[in-house]
This record gives structure tokens, sequence and C-alpha cells, in this order.
């Protein structure tokens, strides 16, 4: 017995694809947003902290070295008040760059207050020192910027569009049977959410290996294939559960496929793509799934789900992937196709 190929797309969607040996690896740092979104979350809230912690030290840092480069720490026990303030005559009190640093501490304290905008009254930036006013303006700027990334990043995070499509399902299985006189592959889509998928299409690929002429061999050939629905095209009105399906004919890669042969088909994979964009964010989603020769049932049918019921169409998702056998030929779509050409 053939073992069967790994999947080329769960059926969750996700893409079962590693990415090795990528030698420019600094690509990922020219988009530095889109990195961080990629992250996973506990990578991301690890750079959210020490983004903020790390410019609180630095700017503490900072605030520490004005101080005691204007004598502030040797005079902190000293009265602060302003020049002019003393007796006529006497001597003009000491004015710090910024009233109660002691210690890095207080240094550190004042940078936090600085950029979170806390300000407790207990420290303030005097009008002693233009440096300390000039490095007030730039942790301020660099705090809104970190602010700006960080936050915009955590927000992408959790407005991801695919969240949306967790609630996007497919059926199980997938079936062949005949519609229409011809066989076709079926399959069904639905949406648990009442708010729409705007524009939604839906398109179907057949991921196999094949060999061309040349005998180059291409180990994950993707070939698109016609879908019908309902509707009419690609697109769906997806209000409810649709059954979407793909006509067998002589331009389908499922041409030569008969109940017989289908389940030694282990290189054949029917990957469906569904696409819309989401009504409350205006956000675009895509939910995938696919299909192995063994999820495809041959002779099957699925079962009504949708009744009217008090002058409204009910929806019972309990039978969303249940399929009942219905009178099938047991050939492929092209002796089908003979044979009524024949008689």
């Amino acid at each position: 017995t053939r073992e069967r190929r790994a999947r080329f797309v769960g059926k969750n969607g996700a893409c079962n694809v590693a990415h090795k040996n990528i030698r420019e690896q600094g690509r990922f740092l020219q988009d530095v947003f889109t990195t961080l979104v990629d992250l996973k979350w506990p990578h991301t809230l690890l750079i959210f902290t020490m983004s903020f912690l790390c410019s609180w030290l630095l700017f503490g840092m900072v605030w520490w070295l004005i101080a005691f480069a204007h004598g502030d720490l040797d005079h902190s026990t000293r009265l602060q008040r302003s020049p002019g303030e003393g007796a006529v005559g006497g001597p003009v009190s000491f004015v710090p760059c910024v009233t109660s640093i002691h210690s890095f501490t207080s240094a550190f304290l004042f940078s936090i207050e600085v950029q979170v905008t806390i300000g407790f009254g207990g420290r303030m930036v005097t009008e002693e020192c233009p440096a300390a006013i000039l490095v007030l303006i730039v942790q301020n700027i660099v705090g809104l910027v970190i602010n700006a990334i960080m936050l915009g990043c955590i927000f992408m995070k959790t407005s991801q569009a695919h969240r949306r499509a967790e609630t996007l399902i497919f059926s199980k299985h997938a079936v062949i049977a005949l519609r229409e006189g011809k066989l076709c592959f079926m399959l069904r889509v639905g949406d648990l959410r009442k708010s729409m998928i705007i524009s939604a299409t839906i398109r179907m690929q057949v991921v196999k290996k094949t060999a061309s002429l040349e005998g180059e061999v291409v180990p994950l050939n993707q070939i698109d294939i016609q879908m019908e629905n309902p509707v009419g095209g690609n697109s769906i009105f997806l209000v409810s559960p649709l059954i979407i399906y793909h006509v067998i004919d002589k331009n389908s890669p499922l041409y030569d496929i008969s109940p017989l042969n289908l389940h030694h088909h282990e290189d054949l994979e029917i990957i469906v793509i569904l696409e819309g964009v989401v009504e409350t964010t205006g956000i675009t989603t895509q939910a995938r799934t696919s299909y192995l020769a063994d999820e495809i049932l041959w002779g099957q049918r699925f079962v009504p789900i949708v009744a009217e019921e008090d002058g409204r169409y009910s929806v019972d998702y309990s039978k969303f992937g249940n399929t009942v056998k219905v009178p099938t030929p047991s050939c492929t779509a092209r002796q089908l196709e003979e044979d009524k050409t024949i008689m």
C-alpha cells in the first residue's frame, strides 16, 4: 500500500509548508510592523513589554546624567526655591533641572511619568536647563512612536481576518454524484454568523504531482478548475449554506477518475478557497480547506438542511455534513459521456 502524501492545506485551512534555509533574513526587518504582527502572541507581548521598559530605562539614565552634570544630586536636600525668593541681598537658591530627582530610581520614575503622561506632580522640568527641555520633547516623540507601533500591532493581531474565517465552515467530506445528468464534485459551505461576507467568491484547485513531456517533475502542480454554484459564476450570496459543485467534464482533472481507482490517487488533493470582505470590519478574509481522495464519497448527496418555519427559513447545522446514498454510475465521466454519445 502506498503511503498517503502529506496535505498541502489542512482541514482548518493552515498551509502545511515549512520555509527553510532562508539566507536573506534582513528582508523581514525591512517590514518590521508586518513581522511583529506575524509573531506568536508570547513573542509579541515580550517585545511589547521590553520596548516600553527599555525606553523608560534609557531616558531614566539620560535624566539621571542631566541631574548629575548640573549638580542636582549634590543639592537635592536644599530648599528648592526660584531665584529672587530669598531676602533682599540674600543668596539666590539653587534651581535644579528637574525637581525632586536625588537618585537613579527617582530619575526612572520621572521617565515613566513623562512617557506615559501620568504626572503625579512631585517632579517637573524647570527653565534652568535647555538640554532637559530638549530631552523632554524627544522622549514624548519616542513614546508616541512606540505607542503607535505597539498598540497598532496588538490591534491588528486581535482583529486579524483569519479569526472571522473560524466561523466559515466546509463539509468534512466532498461527494461525487449525478446532477443534471452529469457527474459533479460537490461540497457544502456555510457561515455561522449573521453578519455577512460581502463579495464572497469561491475557487478550487487540484494539487498533485505531475511530470512534463520533457521529464520535469512538479511536486505540487496547482490546477484551477471551474466551480459552479446556485448563484452563477464564482460569486456567492452566503446568507445560508450552499452546495458548491464542479461539473466533471473533459476539461476537468477528475475526468478519468472512477470509484474503483479514486482511492488509489494518494497524490490527489482538492483545495477550496473562500474569500470575501467582512461586513462589520471591511477587512478581507479567506477560509481554506482541502479534500484528499479518501475524503471524497462516491455516489452520495448532501441532505437538505434549510426548511421554512413560521414564515422564515431555518437552518439545521446538525445535518450540515450528512449525506445519503443515491444511484450513481460506477464509471468515469469520460466513459459516461462516451456511453451517452453512443446512445
